[in-house]
């Protein structure tokens, strides 16, 4: 014979999955719709709408005539980005400084002082060894082949040109600012 708790535990039990058959089944009566994906809600100007046109009737062209690879914007699978990225690397390190600027980094550079007249602006930046060297527009200066683009009352901005890993060409300004005297 059970004892009374057990025999309690178990009419529980039976109810609790009752209950839950009965859930499931009443929720599965009902019949489930499916409608596809949402489109996306498209805001057209007059000039899309044609250009629109002639893409739907180029593409309705193309499958006429069978799939074409178009290769416009896309890169070659075949050309290796790393060696361009390497040759990029070789031309800059074979290329001699010319000046002493060109052999500093620019993070070794403090700007000093700024000269803005009408004769043209001037400045001035102190290296890691406290040397100061005048600087002005077109100025070559850096070890990744930055010329100073533009002197402003505060301020000096240099162009580097940079590689990005698809051999692409960048230009980057780096900004060094005229700090406070204390």
């Amino acid at each position: 014979m059970q004892s009374p708790q057990k025999a309690r535990s178990r009419i529980l039990l039976a109810w609790v999955l009752a209950l839950v058959f009965a859930v499931f089944t009443a929720q599965a009566a009902e019949p489930l719709v499916y409608k596809g994906p949402r489109k996306e809600k498209e805001i057209r100007l007059p000039e899309q709408e044609k250009t629109k046109k002639l893409l739907k009737q180029e593409l309705f062209q193309r499958k006429q005539a069978g799939y074409v690879y178009d290769p416009t914007g896309k890169p070659d699978p075949f050309r290796s980005f790393i060696a361009k990225q390497e040759a990029f690397e070789k031309r800059r390190k074979h290329r001699k400084p010319k000046t002493y600027l060109e052999t500093l980094e620019l993070s070794q550079l403090d700007l000093i002082a700024v000269i803005v007249g009408p004769k043209g602006n001037w400045a001035m930046v102190r290296d890691s060894k406290g040397v100061g060297h005048v600087i002005k527009k077109g100025t070559a200066i850096g070890t990744n082949g930055g010329v100073v683009w533009k002197i402003q009352e505060d301020r000096v901005i240099i162009r580097e040109k940079h590689v990005d890993f698809r051999g692409k060409e960048t230009i980057k300004d780096v900004v060094k600012k005229l700090h406070a005297s204390k």
